[in-house]
């Protein structure tokens, strides 16, 4: 559905872009990470066709977007991160406008209309003005202009950005709802979010991709060692003392200040388990343990390491 290919940016003597290439499949939430500068933006305004790179192309829904950007710009919606609105309409007046400005008109555009609106949750909201909307019922009908003409491809820029819990939650429930029909590329700092909607994941740091693939996937390459967590019953400084003896273990860390259940991290090299040390060590001591298992990156953690990799100290 989407296929970008070596695309490079140049904004005078900054190279913004720098041989990006990855691909988005049909039906696929692909979630877009970065600090801050990383390219994240100037990427989705080359595949909405705001921006030409400077060298590279990408195909949208089957369409280049040097040859035909027009083509583009009718199989994709496009939420960005500065709120596409006319706080002064009404939402119902922006809605028909945005409509109207992609060539809908007369039942088609009413069934559009009532589509977007049961989507979005709007409805409640359709003859308000849009200045006097809360920033959650923006930030829908801003996702609601980038549905109203039943877009392929669906790229939004930051889509909870300053919202509340709740609103957020709103947000990622519409997002998740939207993938089941359609194709959705998503940029956001709240890791979270990534984390919970995202069937795979794109990391770019300094204009380039550090990392493509599922979280799991992405888990791997940022491993360079193994953590194991254990929690035993026990006094905390013995326990400590005997696992740091086990072979194999670089380092232990105490996780839990809990002195009657204390629990460990324990890390070793890459592909290397502990497990039958630990268990032979828990038989020979009588110890209780409470909780034996691989302790895996989190999605935060694995998004430092793979930008410190490329050589920059993250930004959050």
């Amino acid at each position: 559905m989407i296929k970008a290919s070596g695309l490079t940016m140049h904004y005078g003597p900054v190279k913004a872009l720098n041989d990006v290439s990855f691909e988005v499949n049909r039906g696929e939430v692909v979630g877009l990470l970065g600090p801050n500068g990383a390219g994240k933006s100037t990427t989705m305004k080359i595949l909405t066709t705001y921006l030409y790179p400077s060298n590279g192309t990408a195909i949208v829904a089957g369409v280049d977007v040097l040859k035909d950007p027009v083509a583009v710009r009718k199989k994709i919606g496009y939420l960005p991160e500065v709120l596409p609105l006319y706080m002064d309409m009404e939402v119902r007046t922006y809605l028909n406008f945005v409509g109207s400005a992609r060539g809908l008109s007369g039942a088609k555009l009413k069934e559009r209309t009532d589509a977007v609106l049961d989507a979005t949750g709007l409805r409640p909201m359709y003859r308000k003005v849009i200045r006097e909307l809360s920033k959650g019922y923006k930030q829908r009908t801003g996702i609601a202009q980038a549905l109203i003409h039943d877009p392929e491809v669906i790229i939004l820029d930051e889509p909870t950005s300053g919202l509340d819990p709740h609103q957020i939650l709103e947000i990622r429930d519409l997002i998740s709802d939207l993938a089941k029909e359609k194709t959705v590329i998503l940029s956001t700092h709240i890791l979270h979010e990534v984390e919970t909607t995202a069937d795979r994941i794109v990391i770019i740091n300094h204009g380039e991709i550090v990392g493509d693939g599922t979280l799991d996937e992405l888990r791997h390459k940022a491993k360079d060692r193994e953590r194991t967590a254990i929690s035993v019953a026990g006094d905390r400084a013995e326990v400590e003392s005997k696992l740091k003896t086990l072979d194999g273990v670089s380092h232990v860390e105490c996780a839990d200040d809990t002195e009657d259940c204390p629990a460990f991290l324990l890390y070793t090299k890459a592909g290397v388990s502990p497990w039958r040390e630990v268990s032979d060590l828990a038989q020979a001591q009588q110890w209780q343990v409470k909780q034996l298992g691989d302790k895996p990156l989190t999605l935060e953690e694995t998004f430092l390491t793979l930008t410190e990799k490329a050589g920059q100290a993250p930004t959050k």
